[in-house]
């Protein structure tokens, strides 16, 4: 399933201007939609597009001012069914 959260960011709004908590909300909806307990994929291929923001992010500002695209990616990473 496409990360719904990254659409949005990806659809024209700045990066800086998206809330945590919009971050956690858009995920959570993939979260509770997604009832699987056994990954489909390798992790390393899970959630493309939220690892791609969260790695962009971590490269440009450091892991410090990024913890909002690493809890939208690990979040991502739960409703593919990964234990993290």
């Amino acid at each position: 399933m496409p990360c719904v959260f990254c659409r949005f960011v990806m659809g024209g709004l700045p990066l800086q201007n998206a809330s945590p908590a919009s971050v956690v909300s858009q995920v959570s909806v993939i979260t509770n939609s997604t009832k699987e307990s056994k990954p489909k994929k390798k992790i390393c291929c899970a959630c493309p597009e939220t690892k791609k923001l969260r790695d962009e992010c971590m490269v440009e500002h450091g892991e410090a001012a990024c913890a909002k695209w690493i809890e939208a990616h690990q979040q991502c990473l739960r409703a593919e069914g990964f234990n993290i």
